[in-house]
């Protein structure tokens, strides 16, 4: 979680991640966030977010993308 915890302060260091809960909702994070963000996962966790995963419940915190990467781990 650490590792995802940097991504995400690297892209936005003015957001705290550990709290926010509404990155998407807000409007904290925008489309051309996610696709860096998608790509910056795909590179350091070795998976690839498949579209339909690419929705806004799976993006709206920290906690959410977290399960996410775990999930299509899983899955591989």
């Amino acid at each position: 979680m650490q590792e995802l915890f940097e991504l995400l302060t690297a892209l936005k260091p003015e957001i705290d991640f550990e709290t926010e809960k509404e990155l998407i909702d807000d409007g904290l994070l925008e489309s051309f966030d996610v696709i860096t963000l998608i790509a910056e996962i795909e590179d350091q966790f070795g998976i690839e977010i498949p579209a339909e995963e690419i929705v806004p419940e799976n993006f709206n915190s920290a906690e959410g993308i977290w399960n996410l990467c775990e999930r299509i781990k899983g899955d591989e």
